[in-house]
């Protein structure tokens, strides 16, 4: 296929499904929406301003009042898709639904009733806890005390099955019939694998205690008796005014009462929070700002929700001479944040300690198990049963020498059935027959136990530790942009990063850099596009002169010169309009705070727009460039700079966006007197609300100049507008005091108030923005697909907007064909669905046939795009199509979904999730992607603009998409290897020590005697083999890093488990089998006859069990440095001077063998002996392995001998028809 072709599957019976009216899942704007709290506030709006003065404009009405408070960008939607996701883990979650994300509502957005209110008594800490005692302000995050840290820990520790099994075989070897070792010897083990864990989980606990003391004793300034006294955080109160001076943090959840500024605002940087870098606008009402003189005592009581987790919602009431206001998330500042260019506020105390905000979400990421953990307990059932077929043997074996042998055990000495002590014969040690069969069974149990590694739990945590210091050290994966580290916050499933499968990623802030450029404006229906650096007269940008000094905008933008002509002339009076009310608009309609900072020239200040969203940002500062320049906002006003003239606009009325508007408008009074109403949103959502009437070409122009800038990959916004007259203006103004000051149904009447208002709109235009790709994107997906991760983006953008990304990010490419699904509903979905299966498989079996490769699935993947919008999820997830599209999806190389709301995120992980046991990865960077970073079995979080909602919630966290390559194709490589053969070497190592033992009980009278010291048996896998596995597991690496990336196909390893599965394990057993047999036999027959003694030759089998493991090791050591040299032979050494000390004690048994036995030439023969017979069989076998039918691992790590550029590609080309890859 020489072309890209396009394969749209529209909903049957409709000629052009784009232009249909069905309502979209996500708007334009979906990324800031579910990310940012600014675009998802339904809980409430703006109140009307309450300073008269504030008002230039005549409308006469006695009950007007002015704004009280513009609502900070609260995220109330968000928040209720994430709260409710995360307690409707148990529940079915209908991931599908246009209204899945509303059935429930998170508790901030329940109407406060007198039942549920919280209340407290303004200055009156005594009252507010009199009825019920509010939560202190002391947190705790550590999880011991002194007194719980012992039985807690222990609970916590043995939740691991294998720590209860070996605590019953220590409690039996207690038991005098069972004491095969000494009790304190049998019980070392278990203790020694819960000391280290112990020990490691205290400090832990003890940073976190030493921690909370800090932030405990810290201190702030409380009213007490009508002064300000300092109070530690610890003694505050629920109800008690606090006071906060710039640069403090905020002590806990308050609601502000006053502020240093007169109109009552206030800064506050919530980067402790929610990792948001970007100054935040909270505000004090009218009413309470002069309250607080310390003349007379402020009385007043607050009605407010009960402490939930919702950052972004707040819901109360406040009661205050009178009066009834209401509150929002505006009107509180949260434990943690910091105040900023405001001199002081003033604070009543609503949440406090273990109840506030900061503290109901701090919980850690979700824990997770590896899926090479899981796939290890199916071996470890099996080494289970096989150490019960050995006890079952032995006691078997036992039972028929015991009867065969019954009548001699009278006096046979180790039996000694009769005691002949006393005056009259009995029975001495010894018991029935069938309780003796019972017993050597028991016994062996508690000699074999080591079948099953207690060392390895330990052994695996340990090596996951080191390997996640590797990965946050690695330089290749720091971000110097964000000055941001690899963040390894889940230890325990470092080795997934090696069998991903499946990539699903978010596009904005994740392939993008989430940092906006105005790009190109539709103004009345005529495209400006020309974006140019500005001419010399205007090099350093738009400045106006403000108290003798110059302000500029910090950002640089371009501008288009016919633009900025238009918007200096007024000439032509009619273009001059447009022009003039677009510009308006952006700089109006939005919450962006302008803050003055100063620069290298004194005379010169910089104006940096602080907001939550970087759309509004780069619109704000687009104004600014074509002269209408924002200088300054206020709870009742803003001042805008129009061409030099300084206009003051009062802020009427401010309705933020929510998920069912798409949009947000600001009603404001302008110089002239008249009164506006300003509105940008979504395509799709404003052009329903606009004068079908009026101006038609312009609306068309204006929907072909998006089409355009979609396909160009850039982010669109449409902006209309509306004069309200004076009847309009008091039917809104009277409707939206009424929904304010609400107490049921608040949010419900503020989004009708808003939908009514925001409708019959005359269209200003359109913006494009551009977001640009973060560094090194196409290369990064270039890598992963090459890998044979397929990647699946899933974005709220526009459908072409995320088709451009596509191609420019390298994801689609022109030899792909593409399948477009656009429904609307359940049957033309189907239908969709069909006609796109067969489509694919007659692309399929066409490019099987033209590659000569027989219609394989592998083949025409790669060729394939599917390409879904949310509105046919809605109808496809949770129902029976799901199959079908999982059956089309799998056939694709690259799934593009576009304009999906969070939890279809969720949806179409877990679509996956649930059909195939390949592994899956999320990665995003909003709190938007939260539901589906849960979801996947590994989430990365990207530590980017939209604050760390995402990374707080992730597995792993870093600053750039590229990192993913390094992260997956290196780290995830090498840990799987790593990890996958220290789980087998374990089993292996263990095993041949119990088959020593075994081999030695059935020519023991299978009486369970050891010639192998209990102390030996103890020590051998906790001590004298345990620290070179670990060295290995994190040092180790099979291959370089730059053939890593240099070969992506490497990491086929991991999809094939060619590191760790069934087959590997059995080869391991039968060569544990003859190594065990090699290791026993020789000594025996060697010894056969001789007086030499059993400890003698239990010390010699445990030397050359320790020597054999260790040089089995060696043999598969890739990279030796001097670690490895230190631990596998000093290993050796160690065990030697163990074993001589431990025969040097006279209280132990086998006093002095080892030097009976060590200076006798026979002693030396054997080892040798040994080791050459147990190991050259799988030295022959591998080499013959490796030779004939070499692994694409082995291919890799022989081309890295070679120095010659040419023989490596030789090779190279040879690895890649032997993995074929997908082909591009």
């Amino acid at each position: 296929m020489a072309s890209s072709q396009h394969l749209s599957i529209p909903s049957p019976g409709i000629a052009n499904i784009q232009d249909s009216d069905a309502p979209p899942v996500s708007s334009e704007i979906e990324k800031s929406s579910s990310s940012e709290p600014e675009m998802n506030s339904g809980t409430d709006s703006k109140s009307p301003v309450e300073n008269p003065s504030n008002i230039e404009f005549p409308l006469g009405t006695s009950s007007r009042r002015s704004i009280s408070s513009i609502q900070s960008k609260a995220s109330a939607g968000n928040s209720t898709k994430e709260v409710t996701f995360g307690d409707l883990l148990s529940k079915p979650v209908q991931y599908g639904s246009l209204g899945a994300e509303s059935e429930v509502l998170s508790s901030s957005q329940k109407e406060v009733n007198e039942e549920d209110a919280r209340l407290i008594y303004i200055d009156d800490p005594g009252k507010t806890n009199e009825r019920f005692e509010f939560a202190g302000n002391s947190i705790r995050t550590s999880k011991y005390s002194i007194f719980t840290f012992l039985p807690r820990n222990l609970y916590e520790q043995f939740h691991r099955v294998a720590y209860i099994y070996f605590l019953v075989i220590a409690v039996l070897n207690q038991l005098p019939q069972l004491a095969v070792f000494g009790r304190g010897a049998s019980i070392l083990p278990l203790a020694i694998v819960l000391l280290v864990t112990a020990i490691k989980d205290a400090y832990e606990d003890y940073r976190r205690h030493r921690s909370d003391r800090v932030e405990n004793n810290r201190s702030a300034s409380v009213l007490v008796n009508g002064q300000f006294q300092q109070k530690r955080w610890k003694h505050i109160q629920v109800g008690e005014i606090i006071k906060i001076h710039a640069n403090e943090t905020i002590p806990c959840d308050m609601v502000l009462l006053s502020t240093s500024d007169p109109t009552g605002v206030a800064y506050v940087q919530t980067i402790n929070l929610d990792g948001e870098s970007n100054l935040k606008t909270r505000y004090a009402k009218q009413e309470t700002l002069s309250k607080i003189t310390g003349k007379e005592k402020f009385s007043g009581l607050i009605k407010c929700e009960k402490p939930n987790r919702n950052i972004y919602g707040f819901h109360a009431n406040m009661e205050i001479d009178g009066k009834r206001l209401s509150l929002g998330p505006s009107n509180i500042i949260l434990r943690g944040c910091e105040l900023k260019n405001t001199a002081w506020t003033h604070g009543v105390a609503v949440y406090a300690g273990r109840e506030t905000k900061a503290m109901l979400n701090s919980s850690g990421a979700p824990s997770k198990r590896s899926r090479l953990e899981t796939r290890m307990n199916y071996e470890i059932i099996t080494l289970s049963l096989f150490l019960v077929a050995l006890c079952t043997v032995v006691s078997v074996c036992a039972g028929v020498w015991l009867r065969r042998h019954r009548n001699e055990l009278d006096d046979i000495v180790f039996y000694r059935k009769q005691d002949y002590s006393g005056n009259e014969m009995g029975d001495y040690n010894y018991y029935s027959w069938g309780m003796e069969i019972f017993l050597t069974f028991l016994m062996a149990v508690i000699v074999f136990q080591i079948m099953i590694p207690i060392s390895l739990y330990i052994s695996m945590e340990l090596v996951r530790v080191g390997q996640a210091y590797f990965m946050v050290h690695d330089t290749q994966m720091y971000d110097e942009a964000s000055d941001s580290r690899f963040q390894c916050r889940a230890l325990n499933i470092n080795e997934d990063l090696g069998q991903i499968k499946y990539v699903f990623s978010d596009k904005t802030g994740t392939l993008t850099e989430n940092k906006m450029e105005f790009q190109r404006a539709s103004i009345w229906g005529v495209d400006y596009c020309g974006g140019k650096t500005a001419s010399e007269d205007q090099k350093d940008g738009y400045s106006v002169q403000v108290d003798g000094n110059t302000l500029r905008p910090k950002r640089r933008v371009k501008v288009d010169p016919e633009l900025l002509r238009l918007s200096r002339s007024r000439k032509d009076a009619r273009e001059y309009n447009h022009v003039h009310d677009f510009f308006l608009a952006l700089a109006a309609c939005n919450t962006v705070v302008p803050l003055v900072v100063g620069t290298s020239d004194p005379h010169v200040k910089s104006v940096d727009y602080q907001g939550e969203s970087p759309d509004e940002q780069a619109l704000v500062y687009a104004a600014a460039a074509y002269g209408f320049m924002l200088i300054e906002r206020t709870s009742g006003y803003i001042v805008i700079d129009v061409q030099g003239d300084r206009q003051r606009f009062n802020v009427l009325g401010l309705h933020e966006f929510d998920s069912d508007r798409k949009r947000m408008s600001v009603i404001v009074g302008c110089p002239d007197k008249t009164v506006k109403v300003f509105v940008k949103g979504a395509d799709t959502s404003m052009f329903s609300v606009m004068d079908g009437s009026l101006n038609v070409g312009v609306i068309r122009a204006t929907e072909s100049h998006l089409h355009t800038y979609s396909s160009l990959g850039l982010r669109t916004l449409v902006v209309g507008m509306k004069e309200l007259s004076t009847a309009e203006f008091e039917q809104w103004h009277s409707s939206f005091e009424a929904a304010s000051t609400a107490l049921i149904g608040r949010a419900a009447l503020l989004q009708k108030v808003a939908s009514n208002v925001e409708n019959k709109l005359c269209i200003l235009g359109a913006s494009g923005i551009e977001d640009k790709l973060q560094q090194g994107v196409p290369e990064a997906i270039e890598s992963l697909r090459t890998a044979g991760i397929k990647i699946w983006v899933l974005t709220g953008d526009k459908q072409e907007t995320a088709i451009s990304i596509g191609y420019s990010s390298k994801l689609l490419t022109g030899q792909m064909t593409q399948i477009i699904i656009n429904s609307n509903s359940r049957e033309s979905c189907r239908k969709s669905l069909v006609d796109a299966m067969a489509m694919c498989e007659k692309l399929v079996t066409v490019s099987g046939t033209n590659n000569n490769t027989g219609g394989t699935s592998g083949a025409g993947s790669a060729l394939i795009a599917l390409i879904i919008d949310g509105t046919s999820l809605v109808y496809i997830l949770d129902s029976e199509l799901e199959e079908m599209l999982f059956q089309l999806a799998s056939r694709c190389s690259v799934v593009l979904c576009c304009r999906v709301a969070p939890l279809q995120k969720a949806g179409i992980v877990a679509l996956v999730k649930k059909r195939t046991a390949d592994m899956t990865l999320a990665i995003g960077d909003g709190a938007n992607d939260v539901s589906m970073i849960q979801t996947a079995d590994v989430g990365v979080g990207i530590s980017g603009q939209e604050g760390r909602q995402a990374v707080m919630a992730s597995d792993f966290a870093m600053g750039q998409f590229r990192f993913l390559v390094p992260l997956l194709l290196v780290h995830g490589h090498w840990n799987y290897q790593r990890m996958g053969y220290m789980i087998l070497y374990n089993f292996y190592r263990n095993a041949v020590f119990v088959l020593i033992l075994f081999w030695y009980v059935l020519f023991a009278c299978f009486t369970l005697t050891t010639a192998i010291t209990e102390w030996s048996s103890v020590l051998y896998s906790v001590i004298y083999t345990s620290v070179p596995t670990i060295v290995v597991g994190i040092l180790d690496k099979d291959l370089s890093r730059r053939t890593l990336l240099k070969c992506p196909q490497l990491y086929g390893a991991g999809h094939r488990q060619e590191c760790y599965n069934k087959k590997l394990f059995w080869l391991t057993m039968i060569d544990t089998l003859w190594q065990s047999s090699a290791a026993f036999f020789i000594p025996l027959g060697a010894y056969w006859g001789s007086t030499i003694d059993g400890s003698s030759l239990g010390d010699l089998w445990t030397l050359v069990a320790v020597i054999l493991v260790n040089l089995h090791l060696a043999m598969d050591v890739i990279r030796w440095n001097w670690i490895s040299h230190a631990a596998i032979w000093g290993s050796i050494i160690a065990t030697f001077v163990c074993v001589i000390v431990i025969d040097a004690l006279p209280i132990l048994p086998g006093y002095w063998a080892i030097f009976h036995v060590a200076k006798t030439w026979l002693f030396w023969l054997c080892l040798l002996a040994i080791v050459v017979t147990a190991l050259i069989p799988r030295f022959v076998i591998k080499v013959l392995y490796q030779y004939y039918t070499p692994c694409d691992i082995q291919i890799a790590r022989e081309a890295e001998k070679f120095r010659s550029q040419g023989e490596f590609e030789a090779v190279e080309i040879e690895m890649n028809q032997i993995l074929d890859p997908p082909r591009r």
